[in-house]
């Protein structure tokens, strides 16, 4: 299974970007998507994450800001972020709890999508 993020890049304060990541590969079913982020210097933490049942959760951090959504059909995990925040700066990463054929469940974790707001 492999996970494709994309969507990264640089914004001034209180602009806004769009993440996407799609998995492909031997997926029975998806469980859950998400993402974690990981600011310099720190440890990595998770953002928001959705059930495919619809269950979302956010960190405090980001409540009211960001979005996630997910396409079932396709696989993929948007987030839209919104009002960003010098804080917000950090490597983004995309998970899936994949239900594969075969073989079990495991988690997936895409390549790292950098998030850099500045003016």
């Amino acid at each position: 299974v492999q996970l494709q993020a994309s969507g990264g890049g640089l914004v001034q304060p209180g602009g806004s970007l769009r993440l996407s990541c799609t998995a492909s590969g031997n997926i029975h079913r998806i469980n859950t998507m998400g993402w974690h982020r990981q600011p310099p210097g720190k440890q990595r933490e998770l953002v928001a994450s959705k059930t495919t049942s619809g269950t979302t959760n956010y960190a405090d951090s980001v409540k009211g800001r960001f979005a996630i959504s997910l396409d079932g059909a396709k696989n993929t995990v948007y987030l839209q972020m919104n009002s960003l925040e010098p804080e917000d700066t950090a490597v983004y990463y995309c998970y899936a709890d994949v239900l594969e054929f075969n073989v079990g469940a495991r988690t997936y974790w895409g390549q790292g999508t950098l998030v850099t707001v500045s003016s």
